[in-house]
């Protein structure tokens, strides 16, 4: 019996912080279960579909090509300028939002008067379906009675209405302009929460010690807001670079394919041109580009806590 009660019992000897990772994985293990098969089956299946030549219809027949459609895509010459108008929003998009975004957060965290107020309307663009904002801004940019040739030529600045839409960098930037107003509150009300968070008395002693407000903001809050900014990150260039309702309502991919992104791409060759395995090839290339940046956000951002034993 003594041998037996002095027997080691499992998991006796693992430190704290290996039984709260062991609880924590416990925990999430049926929604990790229930995430993978909801995402993975998906990706597996439009990998399976984008091995084949597939005819639209109910009848459609299916022909085995292998990597013959992705050789295909690498050999279209419409493919990869749409690749780099879709990096060229994404980045730019992303960028504008986190840095408008960070700024309104650090408006709002110094509590002007107001500040509430502010606050609180940030959540109306957000709010804002895409497909409405899209329209909004169609009749924004409209030649014939758009509110930005009536505002423009109020102040003077231009003598006739200009069709804003007709220029392909110019209607890529606009529709830019168009997501970075209904997106940017989103990223602002996320760095907002983690500013309020950040222990006051850091910034006080930094205060004390003679720091002045820049240096407070770039040596003290920006370094400990790096996993609310990579959060952000990783959503938003996922849906930046997976960009399609906004593409459709604004400009319809033109000018001349001008504001053609990936996912717009993939629309046209799937259900306007009908080849549903080019469209899966070009879904699942999607994907690898999405997870591909995510993965390098991670490693180059993610620092893990340092927890003293």
């Amino acid at each position: 019996m003594g041998a037996q009660s002095a027997r080691p019992r499992p998991g006796r000897g693992l430190s704290l912080r290996e039984k709260d990772a062991r609880f924590a994985w416990l925990l999430v293990a049926p929604s990790l279960l229930v995430l993978l098969g909801v995402t993975l089956q998906p990706i597996l299946s439009t990998l399976y579909l984008s091995l084949f030549d597939v005819s639209s219809g109910m009848g459609g027949v299916r022909t085995f090509l292998g990597l013959g459609n992705y050789l295909e895509i690498v050999q279209d010459p419409v493919f990869w300028p749409t690749v780099g108008r879709t990096f060229y929003f994404t980045l730019v998009s992303v960028a504008l939002e986190l840095a408008l975004g960070l700024a309104v957060a650090q408006l709002i965290h110094s509590r002007p008067f107001g500040w509430q107020f502010l606050r609180a309307s940030l959540i109306i663009p957000w709010a804002f379906p895409t497909i409405v904002n899209g329209s909004m801004w169609r009749w924004i940019y409209s030649a014939d009675f758009g509110a930005l040739n009536g505002l423009l030529a109020g102040l003077g600045l231009i003598e006739h209405y200009v069709a804003w839409l007709v220029k392909p960098f110019t209607a890529m930037n606009l529709v830019i302009l168009a997501d970075l107003w209904h997106v940017m509150p989103f990223v602002a009300l996320i760095l907002q929460a983690a500013l309020a968070a950040l222990p006051a008395e850091l910034d006080e002693a930094a205060e004390m010690d003679g720091a002045n407000a820049w240096q407070r903001f770039f040596y003290i809050r920006l370094p400990l807001l790096r996993p609310a900014i990579l959060v952000v990150l990783i959503v938003r260039t996922v849906e930046a670079f997976r960009v399609f309702d906004l593409v459709y309502i604004l400009t319809g991919g033109g000018p001349a394919f001008g504001t053609v992104t990936i996912s717009y791409l993939t629309y046209l060759e799937t259900f306007s041109y009908g080849k549903l395995g080019m469209g899966a090839a070009l879904s699942f290339l999607i994907s690898l580009f999405t997870l591909l940046m995510a993965f390098l956000y991670i490693k180059f951002l993610y620092r893990p806590l340092e927890v003293e034993q």
